[in-house]
């Protein structure tokens, strides 16, 4: 099966406001859950977030940041998350275990975060700019958000893409260089995840840019999806095969608050 470029507006549905959820049913096959934050710095240098439910390696990580707003956003990510896999899991977001799956390039065990208990969905988290998003799925999955970048850093970042994407980019007219490139950044770090290699797969190897005459062939076996996100960033989810409508539902980030 080859990796299936999904535009379309009837199959993906909506993007919903939602209200946070208590319980939720886990995904079936085919099946792709994507939900989204949208957290501006004011608001996340003034918001008093419950960080209660983090555990210990995660609160360390918070307090390592510098600058309070990346902490909050840092802190926003990873309590949405628990509060997302604690629905799926129904149980408290405190008491959401991970693990680290084994890497598919070394085998040692610092892979893909995976849920400690048996049978559990599994899950991608994303987070650049003020979004998050979290991608939920029975079968693997992948999802990244970038900010759309500066023209500096989109000359230096896009030398380590597939050759033909280089070329897409370039293609562009320079007032749209940027956003062509953070779109096919988020769809190749969304692969990379879903593959569980992370960037320890050289970005070169695979191409994921729009296709047409002459372009390599895409993947085997994954379904990308442009995630709508809206104006100043770009979003990409990738899995197996999709099967059924999706929607993006959008969280309220007073939900956060302690």
């Amino acid at each position: 099966m080859q990796l299936h470029l999904d535009h379309s507006a009837t199959r993906s549905g909506n993007a919903l406001d939602v209200p946070w959820p208590r319980r939720l049913d886990r995904p079936a096959e085919g099946a792709l859950d994507l939900w989204l934050l949208h957290a501006p710095d004011p608001w996340l240098a003034s918001a008093a977030l419950d960080q209660s439910p983090l555990d210990e390696g995660e609160r360390r990580r918070a307090a390592s940041f510098v600058h309070a707003v990346d902490r909050a956003k840092y802190v926003a990510a990873h309590l949405m998350l628990r509060r997302l896999l604690g629905a799926y899991l129904d149980v408290p977001a405190g008491e959401v275990e991970f693990v680290r799956e084994e890497c598919p390039c070394c085998g040692e065990p610092h892979g893909r975060p995976a849920l400690a208990a048996p049978g559990a969905p599994h899950f991608s988290l994303s987070h650049g700019g003020n979004l998050v998003l979290v991608g939920v799925a029975a079968a693997p999955v992948g999802v990244d958000t970038e900010q759309i970048p500066a023209a500096h850093t989109v000359g230096e970042v896009s030398t380590a893409l597939h050759p033909a994407e280089r070329q897409e980019i370039t293609a562009a007219p320079a007032v749209r260089r940027a956003a062509v490139f953070t779109r096919l950044w988020v769809r190749k770090e969304a692969y990379l995840k879903g593959l569980g290699t992370g960037l320890g797969r050289s970005p070169d190897l695979d191409y994921l840019g729009n296709g047409g005459p002459g372009t390599p062939a895409w993947p085997a076996g994954w379904t990308i999806v442009d995630v709508p996100v809206g104006a100043g960033h770009a979003a990409a989810a990738v899995r197996g095969a999709i099967d059924s409508r999706y929607d993006v539902r959008r969280l309220d980030p007073r939900g956060l608050a302690a």
